[in-house]
């Protein structure tokens, strides 16, 4: 098949959306599909199969995105025509402008249209000091269903979770429940810790550094708990925030936080050599940070908010703490690393679990929900996107 993958936001792989977009291009080209893919990152000019558009100029906020790690696309309607032109299917990653022009093309031609579901509201809200103000969320989902997700043929949600929630504002919706997924790197692997982390308790969080992560939460904790002299906290990632945790750090009088982007082998090594994984984010559609973890036989410890999907990933309570409560999470914390054979214990059962998020699986599951949208497209006849069109598919 010839499929568009078109992604709004796209550039070094730091965070889950690139990191989505990516696994699921490179999956299909192995596959054999010819894959074209629609983004903003220069990087990608003199590679076959790109159609770069021009970046988004957004005046005095450029340099808050770039510190973000992401090239966000502005539309230029004769590259994506070019691009678009005798696909198969078009897949868009998410509901921004290039998307939606993607999503518009795809009705107005009669081309197979799916869409990820990558980006919450509070992604959104957050940048307008708004992600606590339901009216808020609620316009976005509203603004992404009427912009993108109405003219779907098929949207791919990562979670149950994030389903529910955008099924609970706009109605039924086509669709199909997979994984992003872990890839094979991620297992257990006997690591030398460095000379500087000898004899500490080292702690991972892997996360775009802003504010809906909530790495102060974790910052916080570690300052409560019994243990905070030999408290190694690891931040994976990169992000606007970087400063700011620094700061945080500093100021509770903790062990300076290791704050570094990590490849992908370096992560995988960063993870065996850590004691625990905490996810103390507050928002979040799947974190396949956390499932990374666990496949290397992490025990995680999850925060319990009700925006986000990765509390499912909890095996049992002490897996689990409130949410923004540093102090239940010292608590809870202080107790993993004070057990360490209830922790081997733990680590063995999340070791089974992890199999269900397989990559490879997850990426058959993809290209099957594309191929099988191909063929109901063409069997139905039916008019092309529209919510009337598609109820019941």
């Amino acid at each position: 098949m010839k499929i568009a993958v078109v992604c709004d936001v796209l550039g070094r792989e730091n965070n889950g959306t690139t990191i989505a977009a990516m696994n699921l291009i490179r999956s299909l080209k192995q596959k054999g599909h010819e894959v074209r893919v629609v983004c903003s990152d220069e990087e990608k000019k003199e590679k076959p199969g790109y159609f770069v558009m021009p970046r988004l100029n957004l005046g005095p906020f450029n340099g808050y995105v770039a510190k973000n790690g992401v090239a966000i696309a502005a539309l230029n309607k004769d590259v994506l025509a070019r691009a678009l032109c005798g696909v198969d299917i078009i897949h868009v990653m998410i509901p921004f402008s290039v998307g939606c022009a993607a999503a518009r093309y795809a009705r107005k031609y009669g081309i197979p249209l799916t869409a990820g579901f990558h980006c919450q509201a509070e992604n959104v809200t957050n940048h307008i000091f708004m992600k606590d103000f339901a009216l808020a969320n609620r316009a976005a989902y509203m603004i992404f269903y009427h912009n993108l997700y109405r003219y779907c043929d098929c949207i791919h949600y990562p979670t149950q979770f994030i389903c529910d929630v955008f099924e609970g504002i706009v109605g039924p919706t086509p669709h199909r429940v997979i994984s992003n997924g872990v890839g094979s790197d991620f297992a257990p692997r006997e690591v030398r810790r460095p000379k500087a982390l000898e004899g500490k308790y080292v702690v991972l969080f892997t996360g775009r550094y802003s504010k809906e992560k909530s790495h102060k939460v974790l910052i916080d904790a570690a300052a409560l708990s019994k243990y905070r002299d030999r408290l190694q906290l690891v931040f994976a990632g990169t992000g606007p925030q970087a400063e700011n945790i620094a700061a945080r750090a500093e100021r509770r009088g903790i062990l300076p936080p290791i704050m570094k982007f990590y490849g992908r082998d370096e992560l995988v090594g960063i993870i065996n050599s850590a004691d625990m994984y905490v996810h103390p984010a507050e928002i979040e559609i799947e974190a396949i940070s956390c499932l990374e973890a666990i496949a290397c036989g992490k025990v995680p410890l999850i925060s319990d908010s009700p925006r986000s999907a990765t509390r499912y990933f909890a095996m049992s309570e002490r897996n689990l703490f409130r949410c923004n409560d540093p102090a239940d999470l010292a608590k809870k914390l202080d107790w993993w690393l004070s057990h360490p054979a209830e922790r081997e214990e733990c680590s063995r059962s999340y070791l089974g679990y992890s199999a269900q998020f397989d990559y490879r699986t997850c990426m058959d599951r993809m290209e099957e929900m594309l191929l099988e949208t191909v063929e109901k497209k063409k069997s139905s006849g039916a008019a092309p996107g529209g919510k009337t069109a598609r109820r019941g598919s």
